[in-house]
This record gives C-alpha cells, structure tokens and sequence, in this order.
C-alpha cells in the first residue's frame, strides 16, 4: 500500500463533529404475512399502544416502530416487577430498517455475506432496575423486544426506549424547495434527502447499516446531491483525501477506504471505480472553486488516468479477460468491456478540464490523445450498425450499461445518443439495470439528450414506485418486478438506506426547479 501521510493527516483533521438528536418511539406495531404487501409484510397498529410500564414475562413480546429512518446508538430503561429479582434478565432485541427484518428469523438467513451484519442483541442484565446502552451504533425504524426470560419471581417493565440519532448533514442549511415543485417530487425530494443525511457520517458511508464504509462510486453520487443540498464541502474534502492518502501498490486509488481503528484502504481494486477520482475532483473543483485542492490533488487523479489506460488493447478498447473487475452494475450476467470504455471516456474529458484550469500543455495534449483514440476505437470497434447498438465483450452483448455510458461518454454526436436512448426503450434489452447505481446514470443519460419527459417518466416508475412500496429512505436494490431482489442471497442483509439511490434530490434540484 502506497501511504501519503500528509494526505491522510489532511483528511483526519477534517472529521466533522456529528450532530445528535434524541428519537423516541411513535407506536407500538404488528407485522402480519400479506402476499399483497411490500416483500410479504404489512406493518400494522398494535390495539394496546401502552408499551410503557406494562407488565412482561418469559415469552412476552413487542415491537415498537419509531416512525423514520434513524442512524444512532439505542438505549432502554427498564425494571423489576414483582419479588425482587433472583436471576437475570435475558432479552433480545432484534433492529431492522424493514418489516421483513423483524418478521422474518434470522436464523434463516442463508446468504454469502457475513450473518454478523443483521441486526440483534441478546443483552443479559444483572442488576435491575438499569439504564443499559447498546455500544454498536444501529440503523433501523423498527425494534422488537423479545424478554427472553427472567424467574418465576418477578416480570419487567420499560420505562424508556429511545435513539440518539447521529448524522453530519445539516438538515438547516438545506435551501427549501421552490413553489413549483411540490407532491410526488417534494416526497421524492425528502426521501432522497433523508437518505443522503443518514449516510453522511464522518464519511460518506455506502450504507449505514451495511457496508457503513466509504465506497467511491457511492462518494461521486452523494457529492454531487450534497452540493445541492447539505453543502457540506469538507466532507467531500477528507473523502478525496482519504483516498489519495492510501492507494494500491501500483499507485491506483482503492475501491473503499475504512476508518477504524485507523484509517485504512481495502484491496479491492475496480477499474471504473479508481477512474472515478478523476470526476469526483472535477465536480468538487465545480462546487467550490477550491483550486488548492486541485493543485494538491491534481497528480492523483492524472495518476488513475494513466493507469485506466494501460489496460487498453492494440484497438484502444479495455481489455476484457480474468484479471480485472469493473462494477458498473449488480447484474449477474453483465458484461463490463463497453461500459468500462465509456467511463474511462467520460473521465478522460473530466480530466481534460482539470488540465485546462491548472493551465498543464502536456497533460491537456496527452489526454486529447486518449480521448481521441478510446472515443474512434468505442465507434468502429463497438457500434453494431444493424442492431442500432453497442455491443460488448466477445459474445457481443447488447446491455442498458453499454449504451447508458457510451451516451455519458459523447462517443456519438447528440441526437444520434438521443435515437440510441429511444431505440434502448423501444427494443428493451434482456441485459437490464438492478441498482438505482445505474438507474442514476440512465435518468442522466436522459437529461443529458434533452429527454426530460422520460427522464421524469423513469423517476416516477422507478423511485416513484418504492415510495409506493413503503420507503422512507431509499434502497440499495429495487426491482419492481422482483421485489426479493438480493445479490447476497437474502433480501434481509440488503440495505435500505442506501447512497447510491440519494440522486432523486439532485435531479429534482439540477432539472425540475
């Protein structure tokens, strides 16, 4: 690992200090099996709200749901009913962001990742009364308690149950919608906000209930909705830092950093990921005009250019074989050769007006050259003209991914990208879109060809859609025809909350205002 210290110190002094508020719970729920409902579950009132001071014993059970997404520390009060206590108090907490969460055992989970990221306690309590505070932070709407046991002699009671909820986005210096956007898009709006606010944390995390790291596909879409919105510019800031403090052995910029118990870049390495830092400094430089930054940065980010094209073959297009991995998308059977072609394209002419501020002849003159030879190679290596389309990858795969970033890339003069989109909807491609990751590029692909009715259309059907189905923030995954969706084997272990799906109240902000 290639460690900058100065770098890394830079983004540490930068950590923001969060700010806290205190949620108690709104009602006491039932969820009940409903085929009809979201994922199998309906969330309903329970007839006796008086989970205060009632009187519980081994077996008893409630569920309490605080009303809203909340990202923070929970803490209970409880006591004694009865004889003095003789033996513990064993209860068991289970804290979930969705009804499925709650309704559905955990012990039933059977996907690929770590069991440890569902969230349950099981809190043994000596000496009661107690005042007890959970040491993990937890990400959640709903908790259920379940009392475990306690003796023959005695029952409990809580007296309290709250969270103390922690964000670093600062809801006040939010700019109220205008006049002109209200109803659906207000909601959207808010969700999205809400979204974005509970992943802001001392980083930019992905999901705060899971990865609760810093992910830099997911940094680019939050940064560009922070600018619009919390304005938090020095979270962006130790973001960028913390990435070009600590970079792989060849000098590429990691696909996720962590903070704790230092900060400290995973090995994951993705190609379309490291490129990334390249746009990610140029939105930043957009925003806040903050050319120290840039100048400091600047060689990192050429750094991930440089290195973006070396995999390209004799042709000028990404080489596609086992040794590399490009996310672009979830999809199971995508394939990732023209995407990828159109990132390195769109960050190669994000790069070109970095080179442009900071006045470098050189580095404007080679990166001409790349944009020049990746932008040829994409049209004459991989427009198919009889299918209308790209293809990708030596079965010659026609995808949304391909044609979504070679029309962000401007391979093609304009109205030909917006007849590419057009022909995309009308011929439906069986390789589709599974992340609101890539439903973002497709809305900006849409806005970006003067297609504003179906990029708003699309909105609608897609974020739209999970209003409709209960979110209160928006998800990792949603597919409206498969509403179990998960790549990790469960749609318990998927995250609600997502980063990746905050972009509603960029788009709402950047092109309905």
């Amino acid at each position: 690992m290639l460690i900058n210290q100065t770098m890394v110190d830079k983004a540490e002094s930068l950590i923001p200090e969060l700010m806290t508020s205190v949620v108690e719970p709104r009602s006491v729920v039932e969820i009940v099996a409903d085929e009809e409902a979201f994922q199998g579950w309906r969330v309903m009132q329970a007839e006796d709200q008086a989970w205060k001071e009632r009187m519980l014993g081994k077996g008893d059970s409630f569920i309490l749901d605080f009303g809203d997404h909340l990202v923070g520390y929970v803490s209970l009060k409880v006591k004694p009913v009865g004889s003095p206590p003789d033996a513990p108090l064993k209860l068991k907490l289970t804290i979930g962001e969705m009804p499925c969460e709650i309704a559905e055992p955990f012990e039933s989970y059977d996907g690929w990742l770590s069991s440890s990221w569902l969230q349950e306690e099981t809190v043994f309590i000596d000496v009661l009364p107690a005042e007890i505070k959970l040491p993990r932070r937890y990400t959640f709407r709903y908790i259920k308690v379940d009392v475990l046991d306690t003796s023959k002699k005695y029952n409990v009671s809580f007296e309290r149950v709250e969270c103390t909820a922690v964000t670093s986005g600062d809801a006040a210096r939010v700019a109220p919608l205008t006049d002109s956007v209200s109803g659906e898009w207000a909601e959207m709006d808010r969700i999205a906000l809400k979204t974005l606010q509970d992943c802001m944390q001392t980083v930019f995390e992905d999901g705060p209930k899971r990865d609760r790291r810093l992910w830099i596909g997911d940094l680019r879409l939050q940064a560009q909705a922070n600018y619009l919105t919390f304005n938090n510019h020095d979270l962006v800031k130790r973001c960028l830092y913390l990435f070009a403090g600590m970079r792989l052995p060849d000098g590429a910029v990691g696909a996720c950093v962590f903070e704790k118990p230092h900060a400290h870049a995973d090995d994951t390495r993705l190609y379309d990921y490291a490129l990334f830092f390249a746009a990610c400094l140029y939105d930043y430089y957009e925003a806040t005009g903050d050319k120290e930054t840039l100048e400091e940065l600047w060689p990192i980010a050429m750094e991930q250019l440089e290195i973006g094209v070396e995999r390209l073959d004799e042709r000028g297009i990404v080489r596609d074989d086992e040794t590399w991995w490009s996310f672009i998308d979830w999809h199971p059977e995508l394939n990732k050769q023209a995407p990828s072609q159109g990132v390195l394209i769109y960050c190669l002419k994000r790069g070109l007006e970095l080179a442009r501020i900071l006045g470098l002849a050189d580095k404007q003159q080679y990166i001409e050259e790349q944009i020049a030879r990746t932008a040829e190679a994409a049209v004459t290596q991989l427009w198919d003209e009889d299918a209308g389309f790209f293809v990708s990858g030596t079965d010659r795969q026609i995808s949304w991914a391909s044609q979504i970033w070679l029309v962000l890339a401007d391979v093609l003069p304009a109205e030909e990208n917006a007849a590419l989109l057009e022909r995309l909807f009308a011929e439906q491609p069986a390789i589709g879109m599974t992340t609101p990751y890539m439903y973002h590029h497709l809305i900006e692909a849409l806005f970006s060809v003067g297609s504003r009715e179906k990029a708003i259309q699309q909105m609608q059907a897609y974020w739209g859609e999970m209003i409709k189905d209960g979110a209160d923030t928006f998800w990792e995954l949603y597919n409206p025809q498969d509403k179990k969706l998960s790549p990790y084997g469960s749609n318990l272990i998927n995250s609600y909350c997502h980063a990746w799906s905050c972009t509603p109240t960029y788009f709402v902000r950047k092109y309905l205002i």
